[in-house]
């Protein structure tokens, strides 16, 4: 899959497509559903398969650390794109300039110059340009004259319940891992490369694969028993810890995994952390020895957990 950051960077061999365009945090079961949308047009007529996304999301623009927290980073997403077939992905900076264009100049640098879409996948809420003035109807009579088609993408519920970003968040909070899984179709797995941390976990006996988070606000906090791929040929059973290590006064988030029964280097080497059950909450403790003990609890809990689960 091609990953193309900015209008700026396209070239004429990008023109001519079948195109959407959003958020697609945590590609859910609706956005997988618009996904399918997308690649079955773009196979009939012969055409590249192209999401376009904003960095950072628009919410997270206007609210910066009052937005939503984020299910999915743009590499978790980008390779969840990729796996649905997805051929490129145009990522465009959300900023003031980008705000200030018009819809006619939005349509017509975007979809129009840039390109070339043959077939375009948008739901009939989409608002776009100055003033969030653009609107389906727009984009329908401009495809008109450019000649493009606009395709409405379609609810997805699930037991009767609209799938979104949201109500994933939602249950992200409370820790319902389930609900979370159905509404993905998928478990939930955090990716990143694994750096060098601060060798605390080492020095308490208990080394951990450090992943930065980046931004501010991570979708999951507290400990979690989890399985870690990507090392060996089956996953490894670890217990980790997301958030700000209050005991240590952390500022940015991240996440820290100790793996059972694995002893080998993983620094440098990109991993997946499967989040399989919530154990607790990120608490301060007065001091290292509380941290170190507790910390091994939390091993025992998250191997009474596998242990149950093979049953």
């Amino acid at each position: 899959m091609e990953f193309i950051r900015g209008l700026y960077n396209l070239k004429p061999e990008h023109r001519g497509c079948v195109a959407t365009i959003g958020n697609f945090d945590g590609v859910h079961l609706g956005h997988q559903r618009v996904l399918r949308q997308v690649k079955l047009k773009a196979l009939m007529q012969g055409l590249p398969a192209v999401v376009v996304l904003f960095e950072p999301q628009p919410l997270e623009y206007f609210a910066k650390d009052q937005a939503p927290r984020r299910i999915t980073r743009l590499r978790e997403k980008l390779l969840l794109l990729e796996q649905h077939g997805i051929d490129r992905v145009l990522c465009l900076r959300f900023d003031a300039k980008l705000l200030s264009l018009s819809p006619h100049d939005f349509i017509q640098q975007l979809l129009v110059s840039g390109l070339a879409v043959s077939h375009f996948v948008v739901g009939d809420d989409f608002r776009f340009g100055k003033g969030r003035m653009g609107n389906y109807g727009l984009l329908q009579s401009e495809g008109l004259i450019h000649g493009f088609d606009v395709e409405n993408t379609q609810t997805c519920e699930l037991d009767g319940e609209r799938v979104s970003s949201t109500r994933i968040r939602n249950a992200l909070e409370v820790h319902d891992l389930a609900a979370v899984r159905r509404f993905i179709g998928r478990p939930f797995i955090v990716t990143g490369k694994v750096a060098y941390g601060q060798q605390l976990g080492r020095k308490l006996g208990v080394p951990t694969a450090n992943i930065r988070l980046q931004k501010p606000r991570p979708a999951l906090q507290g400990v979690y028993a989890t399985l870690v791929h990507g090392l060996l040929d089956k996953p490894i059973a670890s217990v980790a810890n997301i958030g700000y290590r209050p005991t240590l006064v952390g500022v940015q988030p991240q996440l820290e995994v100790h793996l059972f029964d694995f002893s080998d280097d993983f620094y440098g080497k990109t991993i997946s952390v499967e989040i399989c059950q919530f154990i607790r909450s990120e608490k301060k403790f007065e001091g290292l020895t509380q941290l170190q003990t507790q910390i091994k609890l939390d091993m025992q809990t998250a191997k009474d957990f596998f242990a149950v689960a093979s049953q």
